[in-house]
């Protein structure tokens, strides 16, 4: 090993100073004193040979190389911790870890968990939440079962169980609503994208096609990467977005979103339970499968 390599010590250290640009804070959060965390930061900057933190009379900022420093410090600390709770889990037969989809966890999971956790008290759960990028890049060491979005083939060495048929259809805010009498008043409002480069598709163009205007102009654009701030955006009455009926039925149900048209477009596409065969021969990932093949599809669907 180098010897020029930091200690794990150190390195909670920076990634809590730096986190919240507060010596006294950080110590506060590692349990140490603000002389010692301020040490450990004075030691990772000799080991290395560069100033990482900016230290003014009320504030301290970062680098430019302790910027570049801290997003490596915080991926292998997080590596670090993922390896450490997935070698203690093996060793236990009581901890369930679940991968899942951010909206999915945010929308369903999390609002119908505690069904679960009523059933079986005796299974401790830990919840990772990934994001769409994150689905292949996820190891299927770091989980015992996950909610992932695709199709069947994604996954041809690992079981996969279809939570919900999915359906596509537009949603916005209750004022919005009421001014979508017809498809043609689509083109005075703005649209809400949900899309990332070859991540995340793009479903407007699908359903547009599906409701005979595919050429439809729109007012403006609202462009957003991930589907929760794309909902939250369509919630506060800043557009029209793409409905997954998996993820909105909630808020339809609320009234915090309405469904304008009644066109639907059913999707090739869904959330799948997904785990490797000798996951799914564990107790807790059986008695999990089923409650969740039991309860999840009834109340995602819409």
């Amino acid at each position: 090993m180098s010897r020029h390599m930091p200690s794990i010590r150190i390195l909670r250290a920076f990634e809590a100073t730096a986190r919240h640009r507060s010596f006294t804070r950080a110590a506060t959060e590692l349990n140490l004193t603000q002389s010692a965390v301020s040490h450990q930061i004075r030691k990772l900057e000799e080991l290395l040979g560069v100033q990482l933190l900016e230290r003014g009379r009320n504030s301290i900022t970062l680098t430019e190389a302790g910027g570049d420093y801290l997003s490596s410090a915080r991926n292998a600390l997080t590596e670090i911790q993922v390896a450490t709770d997935r070698a203690i889990d093996r060793q236990r037969g009581d901890i369930l870890t679940i991968a899942c989809l951010g909206t999915f966890a945010l929308k369903v999971l999390f609002p119908n968990l505690q069904g679960f956790i009523s059933e079986h008290p005796e299974i401790g759960l830990r919840v990772r939440t990934i994001v769409a990028h994150e689905q292949e890049a996820v190891s299927v060491q770091d989980y015992d079962v996950s909610v992932q979005y695709g199709v069947r083939t994604d996954w041809p060495d690992l079981e996969a169980f279809k939570l919900v048929d999915e359906k596509l259809f537009p949603v916005c805010s209750p004022a919005i609503g009421a001014a979508l009498q017809a498809l043609e008043d689509l083109q005075h409002q703005t649209i809400i994208r949900t899309a990332s480069p070859l991540i995340l598709r793009d479903d407007w163009p699908l359903w547009l096609e599906k409701a005979g205007i595919p050429n439809n102009r729109f007012a403006s654009e609202l462009n957003c990467d991930l589907l929760y701030p794309s909902y939250q955006a369509a919630i506060e009455g800043l557009g029209v977005a793409m409905g997954r009926s998996a993820v909105v039925k909630n808020d339809l149900e609320s009234g915090r979103l309405v469904e304008p048209f009644d066109i639907r477009l059913n999707s090739s596409l869904g959330y799948y339970l997904v785990m490797t065969p000798q996951r799914l021969a564990l107790e807790k990932v059986k008695v999990f499968k089923d409650w969740a093949l039991d309860t999840l599809p009834q109340m995602a669907d819409v």
